[in-house]
């Protein structure tokens, strides 16, 4: 999709062009066909009228609630239900009305009255719950409203309202988290949370053909996966080798055997996506692991259980199983395509098994503190390098960056941890920084080099 930046650009350039005899009139009718000059303004008077219909629709909702603030203690409990629901329903009414108009206009205002009617639904359900006297959790609230706006946003296929829907679930997430009291019933939702964003938020994805969505829920399941591995950390810390090796090595192999290509009526895929997920985790724990103070410390502390914890290796056993399951899919399929960003299947499945390998061994069968580091900061260098060189390859910006983003904090991570002198320091410094200089012009020249490549070799 062409951007609204590019065609003003465009439009500036081909006036030029036209005055300077470039082009004639004819040739600009048809640049102005085809870019559509003429609805630029109309695009930026719409533009403009959606800020003030969005600034004037924020001053007069905050107007009404001090409103109501003001005459609340006043008013019966009938009157406040009925006035709570008689806001909640009339904005998302109108909303839903302009939505289903045919003028990309209306659309846009409907979109933001259903945001405004999705935001009050939350307060309707904390002065409800606090009119009533009803008990309860902020993380519970939370959570209630996350699946309140998830419902809506499966019913309209509106990707602010998935959004929503995420940021309030993963707030009551981690607000609950951090609360060790509260509902058993909100607990177990807790507990379940790997399993349940990736059932509520993915498919959400697909319905809204939203990345950000994908990321956001793929993001807040491995996280709860995580805390999800820690708990079982605790509960078998008499042999945590193997629960760590599940920590470093399960979101990524999750992730990395992700397949959506044998859904045939999915119109959009994310299986790159996911193994971009999968690599940038696995260059997060490389980087982290290659510290030497983390493998010199305690990993496990004794702690009492409750039956909300044991729930959570629930999700851990099922997401294993489906981890192996994608795996063997992929060793069915015989490994012939390139994956994403980094070299084979098989050669992910090798860093894999290294991965697992050396937190089994550190913490099971004897210590190995300067080995550990040593392996993680070999990892480290391989993936970096392997990213800069598919970079390269294949003309990949985002790669070959973060590649030189890993290779450039590995160089200066070990710089500041061990003790070097000020003018060894200096030196480095001076040296990473001409290196990314040089290596960055060197790369977009060479890609400016294989995109003329490419288009003639189009045009042959």
């Amino acid at each position: 999709m062409i951007s609204e930046e590019f065609r003003r650009q465009l439009h500036q350039e081909a006036q030029l062009w036209q005055a300077e005899g470039l082009i004639d009139g004819t040739q600009y009718q048809q640049l102005e066909t085809r870019y559509q000059f003429t609805n630029l303004e109309t695009v930026a008077h719409n533009r403009f009228i959606l800020v003030l219909l969005g600034v004037g629709s924020a001053l007069l909702g905050l107007g009404i609630i001090t409103l109501v603030a003001a005459h609340w203690q006043a008013l019966s409990p009938e009157a406040k239900v009925t006035l709570l629901l008689s806001l909640f329903v009339g904005i998302n009414v109108a909303g839903f009305y302009l939505w289903r108009q045919p003028r990309a206009r209306q659309q846009r205002l409907g979109q933001f009255f259903l945001l405004l009617g999705a935001l009050i639904l939350g307060a309707n359900m904390a002065l409800l719950a606090q009119m009533f006297h009803v008990g309860g959790s902020i993380y519970g609230l939370l959570l209630a409203w996350g699946l309140g706006v998830l419902v809506m946003a499966y019913g309209l296929q509106i990707t602010t309202l998935g959004g929503l829907a995420l940021l309030l679930t993963g707030l009551g997430y981690w607000q609950g988290v951090l609360v060790s009291e509260g509902d058993s019933w909100y607990r177990l939702l807790l507990a379940h949370m790997p399993l349940l964003a990736g059932l509520l938020f993915v498919p959400l994805a697909y319905w809204c053909r939203s990345s950000a969505i994908f990321v956001l829920g793929v993001t807040l399941g491995i996280a709860a996966l995580e805390v999800n591995l820690l708990v079982a950390l605790e509960i078998f810390n008499r042999s945590p080798g193997w629960i760590v090796a599940l920590i470093f090595v399960l979101p990524p192999a999750l992730l990395w055997g992700y397949n959506d290509w044998s859904w045939p009526r999915v119109s959009v895929r994310f299986q790159s996506l996911a193994r971009r997920l999968a690599l940038l985790f696995l260059g997060i724990l490389f980087y982290v692991a290659s510290f030497y103070e983390l493998w010199t410390g305690p990993w496990t502390e004794s702690s009492d259980q409750s039956p909300s914890n044991w729930a959570a290796l629930l999700d851990v056993g099922l997401l294993v199983a489906l981890t192996i399951f994608q795996w063997l899919s992929l060793m069915r399929q015989g490994n012939r395509q390139a994956c994403w960003h980094g070299g084979r299947t098989t050669h992910v499945a090798c860093l894999l098994m290294i991965t697992a390998f050396v937190p089994v061994w550190h913490l099971d069968v004897s210590p190995i503190p300067v080995f550990a580091v040593v392996i993680f900061n070999g990892l480290l260098f391989l993936l970096a390098s392997s990213l800069i060189y598919v970079g390269l390859a294949q003309g990949e910006r985002r790669t070959f960056w973060g590649g030189m983003v890993l290779l450039t904090l590995q160089i200066l991570s070990r710089l500041l941890e061990y003790e070097t002198g000020l003018l060894v320091k200096s030196f480095v410094f001076l040296l990473c920084g001409t290196a990314v200089v040089v290596t960055g012009l060197g790369f977009e020249r060479h890609l400016a080099t294989l995109k003329i490549t490419k288009g003639n070799t189009h045009d042959f």
